[in-house]
């Protein structure tokens, strides 16, 4: 069974419903140029409406230890996520630092950016595999875009790891069939507007994550 993980919530209503649907992960954004961002003291009360053994995540972008011990002071996250350009030590040192297990994300667009995928395993708790976002982009992520999913097909990866970058209803069974990902990451495909998730999307996507391939063979 596919593990879901809806990142940048903003509303106490689709937290609560991610979490009756079955939804692995909840994420908060704690990078200011995003849309979906929201504070430390934001995040503290949205984080009261997760339940069951969901696990929150917070996604920083190159954060210094201040940042995420003040962010750790309101809400209680269960993991960090890394989307900047954290290198594999920096990764190690947030997860012993803070006694929270990581979450690196990785841009893919060329099969040389899958050389990292060793070293990051060797040092995060999992990797998210998202697209490369343009050249002058703001955002490392988040962008609606997807990669070309068989390049995964030429790495070993020897963590768990999540499929990221432009997944929608439309899309996620082939993308579940070409990586064999066992969990994904959806944002922008699940939105009406940025931070604003539509429930019915919402609800389908969970749905189908959670049903791919249990008919299967």
């Amino acid at each position: 069974m596919t593990l879901v993980k809806i990142c940048g919530l903003t509303e106490p209503a689709r937290i609560e419903q991610a979490c009756a649907a079955g939804a692995d992960y909840v994420g908060f954004v704690f990078f200011p140029a995003s849309r979906r961002y929201v504070t430390p003291e934001q995040a503290g009360v949205l984080a009261g409406h997760v339940s069951g053994t969901v696990e929150s995540v917070g996604l920083f972008v190159n954060p210094d230890d201040r940042i995420i011990e003040t962010t750790l002071l309101s809400v209680p996250l269960d993991v960090i996520q890394l989307h900047g350009e954290e290198s594999p030590e920096r990764v190690a040192e947030i997860g012993l630092r803070f006694g929270v297990r990581t979450l690196k994300a990785l841009p893919v667009a060329v099969p040389e950016d899958l050389q990292a995928v060793a070293a990051y395993a060797d040092t995060a708790d999992m990797i998210l595999f998202d697209a490369k976002p343009v050249p002058g982009a703001v955002l490392p992520g988040g962008n609606g875009l997807p990669f070309d999913w068989r390049l995964l097909e030429q790495v070993e990866i020897d963590c768990p790891w999540l499929l990221a970058g432009g997944l929608t209803v439309d899309n996620l069974s082939t993308a579940l069939a070409v990586t064999g990902a066992p969990g994904v990451d959806v944002s922008s495909g699940v939105e009406t507007s940025p931070g604003v998730k539509d429930p019915a999307k919402l609800a389908a996507f969970i749905a189908m994550a959670k049903s791919f391939g249990r008919n299967d063979g």
